[in-house]
């Protein structure tokens, strides 16, 4: 048998393989089976949970399901040209052209490389007009492969009759070219898929993407000749946008970064209509104020525009968190727990600045490692360092709201609020109230148009100098005692909290940790629990290992479920169940993500479910931790480090058994029709 990509054998002419997608994929499949092709129930399975991701009709009426499958044997393209077509979600209407990929799990590349030239040739009316019009399967064959197998017999043959070639564009032809930026608030795991899923779709529909995912780690700009020849600009961000000006002028398609993971195919496609929209929402220049601050911000509203502000502010902030958090147990772990009850900070300045003996620093009792006067000395400077950086948790968090709503004009009074919002001890609500009164101040003066002379001063003078006067004002004169009344109340009832109450708390802050996976709901969790861990109380540690602990539970309780029913995952997904046990034990919820995006409706409850059990329990055994990230690596610094990794246990279990039970449900739901429909398929 040939080993081209596709075959008459798999070639299917003016059939009707039924009225639903479901039944013509799995038609199709068995098709490719029996050339003896793929194995084909195992195909039919994968095809349509890779089709349950993403509709796969495109404008056109044609429809491309495809999938890489442990059961190909042979990758292969599988044709059916429908006498009743079939919705396979395009918007133009029911499809009657149908191809299928079936590449094997190594042939990743070539699987988008199909994808790729498909959708090009398709875009060719000549092209699909060869297809319905062909005699046989042989001329499909012939039409299909001058399109997927570039011939070495001759110079690249037209697809069809009177279209050029689509497949293979030159330098300066109409290829739409755009450039991505993505970003999440931790700038970790969702900024980089985001960046691969827009990269994979772009490729699928012939255009040229090029992605700058902006992570947290830094990120590497766009080359300015790139921007200069992009049609259009993608922004999938959760946070503001570095260097917004540089996309000056082009027509712009923006979202939330979830929006790239769950709809690339859709925003590569609005992009690209967007290139010829004169109507169409352009990245505006800057103007009076600076580089980046006076552009137009965006076409989302300001409840969104706001949110992405918090989000920005949370992002900038869990660097001191984690940085802090960890000295300060660190601390503990050295110089025992009494530096949180005695000052460290102002044991650690007199030796310093007085040359004491290190035998006047405090006792180390309890925990410390040695009780020596070296270790307490240790210690005290790990504790001091700790506690200065969480100095700078709430001017952080404020001052990068206000940038993230009024780029650097917002700095300055976001920064002032914060500080104030310390002093008066209007605690994280202060900060993030402050954060936005600040960065509203400082947005509505880059909206101004002042006179030529006074620009200049502008961004380093006035918009500092009154944004910090209102913001700070406010805090001090009228919000700060309100706000700080507040943060005292409730820093009052996590000290007090115990018995039920303390458990629900545990339930709703694991609900909250699993509901988004590193989204808005899940760092509201988390930010609820690391600006608190800075006033030592057992409440408040409570908190943050209930927190920790449930944030834990989605990466483990997936890896679990893949190591239980391996054959409920593709061979994607079990990879990233092997790596997810390492990222669960790290406290990095974010391992679950492609589980969430793939299959959410199961995923997603299964993780809740499992998360408020975990939270419950760590709150009712008094598990609790003085770090604010690590997971089990920080053991040290975590009291009753048994109830903390049994109620982990206990919570991973309940939810992986829970999405193993709802994957296997629909699991064999769909082999009992597959099975059905491949027997009753005769071979075309």
């Amino acid at each position: 048998m040939s080993e081209s990509i596709i075959v008459p054998e798999i070639v299917a002419l003016d059939v009707d393989l039924g009225s639903t997608k479901t039944e013509v994929i799995t038609a199709l499949a068995g098709i490719i089976g029996g050339a003896g092709r793929a194995d084909a129930a195992g195909l039919t399975r994968d095809a349509l949970a890779r089709e349950e991701k993403f509709p796969t009709g495109m404008p056109g009426r044609f429809a491309i399901p495809h999938c890489r499958s442990e059961a190909v044997t042979r990758s292969s393209l599988g044709f059916a040209r429908l006498s009743r077509p079939v919705d396979f979600g395009g918007k133009d209407g029911p499809a009657d052209i149908i191809f299928l990929i079936a590449a094997g799990t190594d042939g990743g590349e070539e699987h988008m490389k199909l994808l790729t030239k498909l959708a090009r040739a398709m875009v060719h009316e000549d092209f699909v007009q060869a297809l319905r019009e062909a005699p046989d399967a042989d001329a499909i064959v012939t039409l299909v492969r001058d399109v997927v197998e570039p011939p070495a017999r001759a110079a690249a043959p037209a697809p069809a009759p009177g279209a050029s070639s689509p497949a293979e564009k030159a330098p300066g032809s109409s290829t739409a070219r755009i450039v991505a930026v993505t970003a999440c608030p931790t700038g970790i795991a969702h900024t980089y898929m985001a960046a691969d899923y827009l990269t994979a779709a772009a490729r699928k529909a012939g255009v040229d993407l090029q992605a700058e995912p902006q992570g947290s780690s830094g990120y590497e700009p766009l080359p300015p000749e790139v921007i200069k020849a992009a049609d259009a600009v993608i922004f999938a961000t959760d946070v503001g946008v570095k260097g917004r000006s540089r996309f000056a002028g082009l027509p712009v398609v923006e979202s939330g970064v979830k929006r790239a993971v769950n709809e690339p195919d859709a925003m590569v496609a609005e992009a690209v209509a967007a290139i010829d929209d004169p109507h169409a929402h352009r990245v505006h220049a800057a103007e009076a104020v600076g580089a980046d601050a006076e552009e137009e911000k965006s076409q989302l509203g300001w409840g969104k525009r706001i949110q992405q502000a918090l989000m920005t502010g949370v992002s900038y902030m869990i660097p001191f968190v984690a940085a802090g958090g960890l000295l300060i147990a660190l601390g503990f772990l050295f110089g025992g727990y009494e530096l949180g009850v005695k000052d460290g900070n102002q044991a650690l300045g007199l030796n310093i600045a007085l040359g004491n003996s290190l035998a006047n620093l405090p006792d180390a009792t309890g925990h410390a490692l040695g009780g020596s006067p070296v270790m307490t000395y240790i210690g005290a400077v790990l504790f001091a360092i700790g506690q200065a950086a969480f100095g700078f948790l709430l001017p952080a968090l404020a001052g990068y709201i206000g940038f993230g709503l009024a780029e650097r004009p917002g700095i300055a009074p976001g920064f002032v609020a914060g500080a104030v919002a310390s002093l008066t001890g209007a605690g994280f609500i202060g900060a993030i109230v402050g954060g936005l009164v600040g960065g509203l101040v400082a947005y509505w003066f880059t909206t101004l148009n002042p006179p030529r002379w006074l620009r200049g001063l502008m961004p380093v003078v006035i918009i500092p100098l009154v944004g910090s006067f209102v913001a700070g004002g406010l805090m001090y004169v009228v919000l700060g005692r309100p706000l700080a009344w507040l943060t005292t109340a409730m820093n009052d009832g996590l000290s007090g909290m115990s018995g039920a109450s303390a458990v629900i708390l545990g339930i709703v802050l694991g609900l909250m940790m699993c509901f988004d996976l590193g989204g808005p709901v899940n760092k509201a969790a988390y930010l609820f629990a690391t600006t608190n861990l800075n006033v030592v109380n057992i409440g408040s540690m409570k908190v943050m290992a209930a927190t920790m602990a449930a944030g834990m539970v989605p990466p483990l309780a997936m890896a679990l479920s893949t190591a239980l029913r391996p054959k409920y995952y593709t061979a994607a997904e079990r990879e990233n169940g092997t790596a997810a046990w390492l990222l669960g034990a790290s406290f990095i919820s974010e391992g679950a993500i492609p589980f969430a995006a793939a299959d959410p409706l199961r995923v997603i409850p299964s993780m809740m479910a499992g998360g408020a059990v975990t939270g419950a329990l760590s709150m009712a055994l008094g598990a609790a931790s003085k770090a604010p990230h690590g997971g089990i690596f920080v053991f040290f610094a975590i009291d009753r480090f048994w109830a903390f990794v049994l109620a982990i246990a206990v919570g991973a279990v309940v939810a992986g058994l829970l999405v193993t039970l709802l994957k296997g449900i629909a699991w064999r739901r769909k082999e009992a029709v597959a099975g059905q429909d491949a027997s009753a398929v005769v071979t075309a």
